[in-house]
């Protein structure tokens, strides 16, 4: 998270309040923060101009979408041609998100597909773009722990411990 250090417990407060209600106007926000409805606002426009409040997108699960399987792909890329390829997996609709991780592989590539034999074509679209080495791929058998940030905004919003206790 970007500033994290300026982040402190009335804005942890505020975004595990946002994160808990999403669709919460900022006078729900502030009757329940016990803060000024001015003050909820302020704080809003401040977490979003330094880039700690992302856009809103409602989370749509893919299987809705005809998209029931999930899987990771590991991308082994030719380092200069990592621009194009970052670019070109944008250009794949089943490709949900790219990381850009360490090790021995360059990318991490969250997709979904219909059914096996989906997710046997897109990994060969993805491993046939240019500067693509080598692939690695991983179907997800079960979600274990949802995505989540509540509990770090809630280990943020805690009071400090008072000195030396």
């Amino acid at each position: 998270m970007r500033n994290a250090d300026r982040l402190d417990a009335t804005d942890a407060r505020l975004l595990l309040a946002l994160s808990e209600s999403p669709r919460a106007s900022v006078l729900a926000l502030s009757e329940r923060l016990g803060l000024s409805r001015n003050t909820v606002q302020a704080r809003l426009a401040g977490l979003e101009a330094r880039g700690v409040l992302a856009s809103f997108e409602r989370r749509i699960d893919p299987a809705a979408l005809g998209f029931p399987l999930t899987a990771y792909v590991m991308v082994q890329v030719v380092q200069r041609l990592l621009d194009e390829v970052a670019a070109a997996l944008g250009g794949v609709p089943e490709v949900l998100e790219v990381q850009g991780v360490s090790g021995p592989s360059d990318l991490l590539v969250k997709v979904v597909a219909r059914d096996g034999d989906d997710l046997y074509r897109i990994a060969g679209l993805l491993l046939a773009i240019e500067g693509v080495e080598r692939t690695s791929t991983s179907m997800v058998m079960t979600t274990l722990v949802e995505h989540r940030v509540a509990p770090l905004l809630q280990q943020r919003a805690a009071p400090a411990p008072p000195p030396g206790g």
